[in-house]
């Protein structure tokens, strides 16, 4: 989805992003986007085992890590068999979907190999408070993720447009806030700065273009300008001016994209 309303270095940013993660090389299309994430998302949970065996780490730090990182990657799993998203039935090059493991899925797993193994010359040790938080993140997370998702499945397979009620009735993309509120509890848990680097790169650059094209497609609904003056980016508004609320018309979204 594109449009040249948005600001130029996002269209910049965006056109480059598709090349580098469908085109990148040439060559023929082959590889569907779900497939490349998929085997990342549910590979996780197998991933994360096998290094605990390796390193002999079955702390209680891993296993949370375990848990959490794991079961994140088959809830995924189960979104994309129940609520399909048309976004990632693309298909790209060989070439592209190297260069969605080179860039964001694969440098996703730098956090476990940093708690688990020792890779690090003191392996991280979170606090039972820090793990206390990043559970209470990840679970607010990944249900704002999923059920932003489901309402966005169900509500555009019977009317196309722009949402303003449940999930969206406050903040213009939920879906891109759980994935953020997931990822940031996978590096809470770790507690070093590198899978912090890892998500300013893919938020500041990845994430923030693709909102940034979505809101500017989103401008051309009537109903646009009322709803983002009673809306929050990726933070719900919860005290909006009561004219905001009583111009605006009912409709459905396109709003919400996929999050990798």
């Amino acid at each position: 989805m594109t449009s040249t309303s948005a600001p130029l270095v996002f269209r910049k940013l965006d056109a480059a992003k598709r090349y580098l993660s469908e085109d990148l090389f040439g060559g023929p299309r082959v590889v569907k986007m779900s497939w490349v994430i998929n085997a990342q998302k549910g590979g996780t949970l197998p991933f994360v085992a096998a290094l605990m065996l390796w390193s002999n780490n079955f702390s209680a730090a891993a296993c949370l890590y375990l848990v959490l990182h794991g079961s994140y990657g088959l809830l995924w799993l189960l979104k994309d068999r129940v609520l399909p998203d048309p976004g990632w039935e693309k298909r790209v090059t060989f070439g592209g979907a190297f260069m969605m493991v080179a860039t964001v899925l694969g440098p996703y797993w730098i956090a476990p190999v940093l708690l688990v193994t020792d890779v690090l010359p003191s392996r991280p040790h979170p606090s039972a408070p820090t793990m206390a938080a990043a559970v209470f993140v990840y679970v607010i997370g990944v249900v704002v993720m999923m059920v932003s998702d489901a309402q966005k499945f169900f509500t555009l397979r019977l009317q196309r447009g722009l949402i303003t009620t449940g999930m969206f009735s406050r903040v213009r993309h939920p879906n891109y806030a759980g994935e953020m509120m997931v990822y940031g509890a996978f590096a809470l848990l770790v507690g070093h700065w590198l899978p912090w680097l890892v998500l300013a790169f893919v938020w500041g650059v990845v994430f923030s273009t693709n909102i940034a094209m979505k809101e500017a497609s989103m401008a051309r609904y009537p109903q646009w300008p009322a709803y983002k003056a009673r809306t929050g980016l990726l933070v719900p508004r919860l005290f909006v001016p009561a004219t905001t609320t009583t111009t605006e018309t009912t409709a459905t979204t396109t709003n919400a994209g996929p999050a990798a």
